[in-house]
């Protein structure tokens, strides 16, 4: 009986498996315009790389089911709009289809945040409680509310850049600027964070 409540147990995290479900479907993306771009045909690489970071996307939600045991509410609606929006793409021949999507995404969860900082509920809690274990109350509504923040200016910058410069320079700054600003963001509360109790795993031992 132990070992059969063993086996069903939930698999351990894994932060770097963690990290490239998140950023591989976008590297691939990045990859693939790259390589099909083709100055006789415009629309060859934003097309293509739209196809792979589709089947991307779907493939990392696989790995994650198998090798997590779940997949996370962020990564479900990253994917639907992923594949709803670059089916749109593919069919309209139209990559600002694909271009938008971030935009969704970032007002989403904006709204959620915010709304949920307004009625004292820190939404933020219920997906990344175990990565920031210790942390309080007053600590998680206001990760919660500067996150909401931090993705209206996303959803703002997306929708300037988009609009302002080719899609070639939208890729790089989408895969590799908002992950790296998103990176900072996320350094740049750690300080607030241990003011709430957060827990870094770090224990002195006494002799």
């Amino acid at each position: 009986m132990s070992d059969e409540n063993d086996s069903k147990e939930v698999k351990p995290k894994n932060g770097f498996l963690n990290f490239m479900l998140d950023f591989g479907p976008l590297l691939l993306f990045f990859g693939a315009f790259k390589y099909f771009s083709s100055d006789n045909d415009p629309l060859r690489g934003p097309l293509a790389s739209t196809a792979v970071f589709m089947v991307a996307i779907i493939i990392a939600m696989i790995v994650a089911k198998i090798k997590l045991g779940k997949i996370s509410p962020m990564m479900w609606l990253s994917s639907v709009l992923v594949i709803g929006f670059g089916a749109l793409t593919l069919y309209f021949n139209d990559p600002r289809f694909l271009q938008v999507k971030p935009t969704i995404i970032y007002s989403f969860f904006a709204l959620l945040l915010i709304g949920g900082y307004l009625r004292k509920k820190p939404m933020l809690k219920y997906v990344f409680e175990q990565a920031f274990e210790g942390v309080n109350a007053e600590g998680w509504l206001k990760l919660s509310r500067n996150w909401g923040i931090f993705f209206i200016a996303m959803a703002i910058a997306n929708e300037l850049i988009w609009r302002s410069f080719s899609f070639d320079t939208w890729t790089t700054i989408k895969v590799f600027g908002f992950t790296a600003i998103s990176f900072i963001f996320t350094l740049a509360n750690i300080p607030m964070l241990l003011k709430h109790g957060l827990n870094l795993g770090i224990e002195e031992e006494h002799e």
